[in-house]
């Protein structure tokens, strides 16, 4: 298993140091972070512009994810133990099981994005 690291990419320091305004709005001006394996832990997420991100392997671990749209995230392999995830909508294809498991254990969350 891959362990949570801290990128260099530009994008994903604007989210550790919580400038979230400023990542979307790169984003929606067509820069691509690198956000694979993120340690995301104990952050602070609301108001993220999730659409179509790779947070596959993502430690999400006490993090405030609420109201966060994840619906065309790619979360696999994430783990969101202890997050707040009020509101927070995830992939269709992402069993309510494996959100739970992953919410109360930290467990991985395992589902086909692909299909």
């Amino acid at each position: 298993m891959t362990s949570p690291r801290l990128h260099d990419d530009k994008m994903y320091r604007l989210l550790r140091d919580g400038n979230i305004d400023e990542f979307n709005a790169r984003k929606a001006g067509g820069e691509k972070p690198d956000l694979i394996n993120g340690d995301f832990r104990g952050m602070d997420l609301r108001g993220l512009d999730a659409a179509g991100l790779d947070f596959s392997g993502c430690y999400f671990r006490h993090s405030d994810l609420r109201g966060t749209d994840f619906s065309t995230s790619n979360l696999e392999g994430a783990s969101i133990h202890g997050a707040r995830i009020s509101g927070a909508y995830f992939p269709k294809d992402l069993r309510p099981e494996e959100i739970a498991l992953s919410l109360t254990n930290g467990t991985r969350m395992r589902y086909s994005s692909r299909g």
